[in-house]
């Protein structure tokens, strides 16, 4: 247990995965948010309204002093030590998005902490849940570190590990891992970017709850990261999703998951975008056809990819609706002959 002495935390993060830990903190007694430092309200959608991020919004809520600097080596952090401001036991940084410079990581007594969405020292960098389900990982997790000058090599505090559920079968019905029974579930039951962000979202929030107290304790001692473990995830961008129909159809499936909603997996057919929004976990073993045609597989619209044939399930071309597959085929009948590029 924590002294009755509440702790000063200045917690700096942006996006909705943020929010359940700052929640979490505002709610438990034996914390004090001194003030939020998260990014400058940005144009959002097709109208570009200026939009708060998802941090600021729940600070506001319970009238928080809030930050929200360009860059935030402009902070005046020489006028917070000298206590005429905003002053901080610990700082709590979730998905912030800015690299945090030296002086802001020596001012707090109790260093600053980061919540990284991966099992350090895999997947380091800006797409740890997409790549994990890119690369076919069976678990994921939580990392509560205490940050360095590097990209998420700090020393450990705590992990809290999860299951991914990137369970793939093939035509015959036989799963490449251990989810027997997730194809009677079905396709919805597999995680995509989507359910895996909001899972570790929560598993933060309750992570650093469960481990903050004891490292404020001096009870739990970071541990150093093994080095020659450590993989890296970078940056997304739109290109990121361009679908390259050379790799195998198992792969690709777990790609379209992995890259939903953002940045989203497309190709190009007759010369326009075509956005790939999700595909059956069932992969075909059929390879007789040219890399990236279209064929009907039971009234239904298949690719064949570099191994094997993956199944389509919704689509869209860029800038109308999306649709299912039969539907696709009822309006653009000759992209049953094509090939995807």
């Amino acid at each position: 247990m924590l002294n009755k002495v509440k702790y000063d935390i200045i917690f700096i993060g942006t996006p909705d995965f943020s929010v359940p830990t700052l929640e979490a903190l505002i709610a438990d007694e034996r914390f004090n948010i001194a003030a939020v430092i998260t990014a400058p309200d940005a144009p959002i959608g097709r109208k570009q309204i200026l939009t708060p991020p998802p941090v600021k919004v729940v600070a506001k809520k319970y009238d928080l002093q809030i930050l929200q600097p360009t860059n935030i080596k402009s902070l005046p952090l020489a006028h917070w030590e000298r206590g005429r401001g905003v002053r901080a036991d610990v700082i709590i940084v979730i998905a912030y998005g800015q690299i945090i410079p030296p002086d802001i990581l020596a001012m707090p007594k109790y260093g600053c902490l980061n919540l990284h969405a991966s099992l350090l020292p895999k997947h380091r960098g800006a797409s740890p849940i997409q790549s994990a389900i890119a690369a076919g990982d069976k678990t994921s997790g939580v990392t509560l570190m205490k940050m360095d000058s590097g990209l998420d090599t700090g020393p450990i505090i705590a992990q809290k590990k999860i299951k991914i559920n990137n369970c793939h079968f093939l035509e015959n019905g036989d799963p490449t891992d251990n989810r027997r029974d997730s194809r009677l579930r079905g396709n919805d039951n597999l995680d995509t970017g989507a359910s895996l962000h909001d899972k570790l979202a929560r598993l933060s929030a309750k992570t650093l709850l469960q481990y903050l107290p004891g490292y404020l304790a001096g009870k739990l001692q970071p541990k150093p990261q093994t080095e020659n473990q450590a993989t890296y995830a970078p940056k997304l961008t739109r290109q990121s999703g361009r679908i390259d129909w050379r790799k195998p159809a198992e792969e690709i499936e777990r790609l379209v998951r992995a890259y939903y909603p953002w940045p989203g997996t497309w190709t190009k057919w007759n010369g326009k975008v075509l956005k790939i929004i999700e595909v059956d976990d069932k992969i075909l073993k059929i390879n007789n056809y040219q890399i990236g045609q279209t064929f009907l597989n039971n009234n239904e619209l298949a690719i064949q990819c570099g191994q094997d044939s993956l199944l389509i399930k919704k689509l869209q071309i860029a800038g109308k609706q999306i649709v299912d597959s039969p539907k696709f085929i009822l309006g653009y009948k000759k992209i049953t002959r094509d090939i995807l590029r």
